[in-house]
């Protein structure tokens, strides 16, 4: 396989507003209302957490893809995002290359949540950019304008990425 079918893999394998702060900029957010996306309304402290624990699990992609290493993925990534996701690290590590991702703006809109509360499904219309390095050296770089699936599930202490799906119309 290709250093560019890797990077390629590295990319899909991804009325509220909220402005982050990054680690260099500010990442916009924005997040549709969630009045009718299940058969049960959606409680203030899960809208809250579901949005915190999805920006934080794209951060903790961040540092997992920058370090090279799938053990930090754990916190918010389970079943197939996480081995997905995990599997696409190693690759990185087998061709000595390791991945920034900076989000610059999510347009996040919640489009289902079941009735007993044990999964949500979200579309994310996300821009950031991507950088690849090969110890010191740069091999490129791009912006992504792309939208992701997300589906969320509860743990003990919270939501967990178990689908992550990017590059999806």
């Amino acid at each position: 396989m290709t250093i560019r079918s890797k990077l390629s893999s590295l990319l899909v394998v991804p009325a509220l507003a909220v402005l982050l702060l990054s680690s260099t900029s500010q990442t916009a957010v924005h997040v549709e209302p969630m009045d009718s996306v299940g058969p049960r309304p959606i409680e203030a402290q899960t809208r809250s957490s579901i949005i915190r624990d999805y920006l934080a699990a794209w951060q903790c992609l961040n540092q997992a893809t920058l370090q090279n290493r799938p053990d930090l993925l754990d916190p918010y990534f389970v079943g197939q995002a996480r081995q997905t996701l995990g599997e696409t690290i190693q690759a990185q590590q087998n061709l000595a290359i390791r991945t920034t991702y900076q989000d610059t703006s999510h347009n996040i809109r919640v489009v289902f949540y079941s009735p007993e509360g044990l999964s949500i499904e979200l579309l994310d219309d996300i821009e950031y950019d991507v950088d690849v390095h090969a110890g010191q050296q740069a091999l490129g770089s791009s912006h992504v304008q792309t939208r992701y699936i997300a589906v969320l599930t509860p743990t003990e202490s919270r939501w967990k990425i178990r689908v992550f799906q990017g590059g999806v119309s």
